[in-house]
């Protein structure tokens, strides 16, 4: 069964390609993704590994957790759900209590 690994800490320069080749280090690479900022472009410094199987996700994360890649320390753990996120709430503008005599 798959596994998908949370990868943090990667270098800003990184790119998908570079991240994956990092990570067949330890195995098959299924797929690699580095997170990037919608609107700017530019990676949030980290990324997400699918490897195929267990084993070869838990020896990626044995060797390559705290590793150093590009000048960083890489944090290398397995992904958790993506949990639902609370709307976000903006408040109001509007008078502010003050109101008009």
């Amino acid at each position: 069964m798959a596994k998908k690994l949370y990868v943090g800490n990667l270098p800003y320069s990184c790119n998908d390609e570079e991240l994956q080749r990092f990570f067949e280090q330890a195995g098959s690479v299924s797929s690699a993704s580095v997170i990037q900022d919608r609107y700017s472009g530019r990676s949030k410094g980290f990324g997400f590994v699918e490897m195929p199987n267990d084993s070869d996700a838990a020896k990626a994360i044995e060797t390559l957790n705290g590793k150093d890649f590009g000048g960083r320390k890489l944090v290398v753990n397995e992904a958790r759900p993506m949990e639902d996120r609370r709307p976000r709430g903006g408040g109001g503008g509007g008078m502010g209590g003050g109101g008009y005599r």
